[in-house]
């Protein structure tokens, strides 16, 4: 029986680990607290990700290696894939953990992106405002995620404050600043790339935050066939530049129908989660055919479908189980303010019906300003 070993144990490998179930896979999971979610789900290794005698017991426990999330060190990665298989490559991570090493990778493969500058210096970053223009925005090259390690400039006056509460990192993790994008709308497209080449995209999906946290995806986003093939082309020409194993995602801008690169997520992606009931393939099942070297499934859509993130506790599951068409995830976390704790999925045959069934979920949770966006684009 084949064995996958995970780095990270957060709610991805949870749901990586019940999607393998099926297939006769087995998971070990490696994380450095020993309460991480997945754990419920599969047995663990708890150890820091530099500790060599921790990664060399998960290495010689598994067949095939992959993460749940970017933040482990590409260092860690590389050193497991001279004993182990690791899908994604280390480069694939190395070049996502550095924003502006994913910013170059985008323009040289002409995938269009909001200006950007290295920045290391308080003068750098004077120089950086002047050549880009405010606003802008100025975020950690390394380890921000979910709004963290950013500071927005709205005017030079800023400059000082963002120096402020940045600069410090600067010599540890490296600053970028990067041109504000009025966009439209945030889109992402969500595929995967098999070890032969074989690359399937899930229909373009539409995301909206809030406070920088991803807060409802919605599938199909609505969009022209024109600019599907255009978001679709990025991807596949990143992931071919990158030798790319496994499910990823690329978040995009969207603005006066032109697409603007924003990150690469290399790893089962949050604003993917609906695929586990919307798609004939859930992006979860597809990273694991990957990284094994199985066929990949179609990843047409069953339906329409809107994915609700629940942000600090988890709501009560009733309205969403009522529905027919309501699915609901609960990442067994404890409660605590901005951690992801689960998620719910509402799918159907129509955008009126759907449409239909968040209002009803967002009335009986109180949620009615969450399901506002979406509500209105299905009833475009």
């Amino acid at each position: 029986m084949t064995t996958v070993g995970i780095l990270g144990g957060g709610q991805l490998a949870r749901m990586l680990a019940l999607s393998g179930a099926p297939l006769g896979l087995r998971f070990l999971v490696m994380d450095n607290v020993a309460d991480a979610c997945a754990g419920q789900f599969a047995p663990m290794v708890v150890g820091d990700y530099r500790d060599e005698a921790a990664l060399a017991e998960f290495a010689s426990r598994v067949d095939v290696a992959t993460f749940d999330f970017e933040n482990v060190p590409a260092e860690s990665a590389q050193w497991l894939a001279e004993r182990v298989p690791v899908f994604p490559n280390p480069r694939a991570l190395a070049t996502a953990q550095d924003r502006l090493a994913e910013k170059t990778l985008f323009r040289e493969l002409g995938i269009p992106v909001p200006p950007f500058a290295a920045v290391e210096t308080r003068e750098e970053l004077a120089a950086a405002l002047a050549a880009i223009g405010a606003p802008c925005i100025l975020k950690t090259r390394r380890l921000g995620y979910d709004g963290k390690g950013q500071f927005r400039i709205r005017t030079p006056a800023d400059a000082d404050a963002a120096w402020e509460a940045l600069g410090a990192q600067a010599a540890t993790v490296g600053l970028i600043l990067e041109g504000f994008v009025a966009f439209e709308r945030e889109l992402s497209v969500v595929a995967a790339r098999g070890r032969d080449g074989e690359f399937r995209p899930w229909p373009l999906t539409e995301n909206w935050h809030v406070d920088g946290v991803l807060s409802v995806s919605l599938a199909p986003a609505r969009a022209d066939a024109a600019l599907v093939e255009r978001a679709y082309a990025h991807a596949r020409r990143l992931a071919e530049a990158l030798d790319y194993v496994g499910v990823f995602a690329l978040e995009l801008f969207c603005r006066d129908g032109e697409l603007l690169a924003n990150e690469l997520a290399p790893r089962v992606h949050n604003s993917g989660h609906w695929t586990i009931e919307g798609s004939e393939t859930s992006q979860f099942q597809n990273h694991l055919r990957a990284v094994l070297g199985l066929p990949l499934g179609d990843t047409r859509m069953l339906g329409r479908a809107c994915m609700l993130n629940w942000i600090g506790a988890m709501p009560d599951a009733a309205p969403v189980l009522a529905e027919p068409g309501g699915h609901w995830h609960d990442y067994g976390k404890p409660p605590r303010a901005g951690r992801k704790v689960g998620h719910a999925t509402l799918r159907a045959d129509s955008a009126g019906a759907l449409a239909a069934a968040l209002e009803r979920v967002g009335r009986a949770l109180g949620r009615e300003a969450q399901v506002a966006p979406a509500v209105s684009r299905l009833r475009e």
